[in-house]
């Protein structure tokens, strides 16, 4: 019997479906995707084994859970497609699509919305959720089993979901231009590329790990490692100098703003 169905097989829909695998919350015959292009139905087939489909109707029947995973424009399309299916808990990964727009298609549902993350793909996720008042907390449990297979998850009002997105959905990018720039200064002082990343890589894994299994507050690791009149101090003043704080600061809250705007359907 399938008890997860899955709708939308793309990139993220895949991030959870091979950590879910993995993780042994559901095996693959318990488990069905309905995809409109065949070659990646089969592609699925071929890692996962679970079963495939392109008739949404028949995922959205499944016994447990249904993650819609599909792109927000063909929303309506879906929609319509699963008119009167109950489904038992709606998990929605769409970015921008409020739960207000998702009850007026699915009215009487358990419908939860979801935040993820590019590093889902690797289990090292950050998932923010946002259950609506039909939501038990049995079903919010079974959530947040679902979406613990790729990382972090974090309960929020919806009314903070466009924040979570300048902070953690938006972020990777960010963070990514950062090591690039580490790695780029340290090839301006003449190390090779490959090990200048390797170096970059590290020193924010390492950091973000100590951080988070130490407890420390990042200023408190910042003045761990600054010393009087040193070189870690003359770097960090020149950062000041060229406002880095300021303009990630400015980064999350262009990206809340923007994800406000698609919101509204700008």
């Amino acid at each position: 019997m399938v008890q997860l169905g899955i709708i939308g097989g793309g990139v993220m829909a895949e991030a959870i479906l091979s950590r879910i695998l993995a993780e042994k919350i559901y095996s693959p015959n318990q488990v069905r995707v309905s995809e409109p292009r065949s070659e990646r139905r089969q592609e699925l087939v071929d890692r996962y084994g679970v079963q495939v489909t392109d008739n949404n109707r028949e995922v959205a029947e499944a016994t447990e859970m249904v993650l819609l995973a599909i792109k927000p424009q063909v929303f309506a399309q879906i929609a319509t497609e699963l008119s009167g299916v109950k489904m038992p808990l709606l998990v929605s990964i769409l970015a921008g699509v409020p739960i207000s727009k998702l009850e007026a298609a699915f009215p009487d549902r358990s419908i939860i919305r979801v935040m993820p993350n590019a590093p889902a793909t690797v289990g090292a996720g950050m998932s923010a959720i946002a259950p609506n008042s039909h939501t038990t907390a049995d079903r919010l449990a079974q959530a947040k089993t679902l979406l613990s297979a790729v990382g972090q998850v974090v309960e929020v009002p919806e009314s903070l979901m466009d924040a979570v997105t300048g902070v953690s959905g938006s972020g990777p990018a960010f963070v990514a231009l950062t090591i690039e720039a580490l790695s780029d200064g340290g090839v301006a002082a003449g190390l090779p590329r490959a090990i200048a990343t390797q170096l970059a890589l590290q020193t924010v894994l390492g950091t973000a790990q100590m951080i988070q299994e130490t407890g420390l507050h990042p200023g408190e690791l910042k003045d761990r490692v600054t010393s009087p009149g040193g070189t870690t101090i003359a770097g960090v003043r020149q950062l000041e100098l060229g406002g880095l704080r300021s303009a990630l600061i400015e980064a999350v809250l262009a990206a809340y703003e923007r994800s406000q705007e698609l919101g509204r359907g700008n």
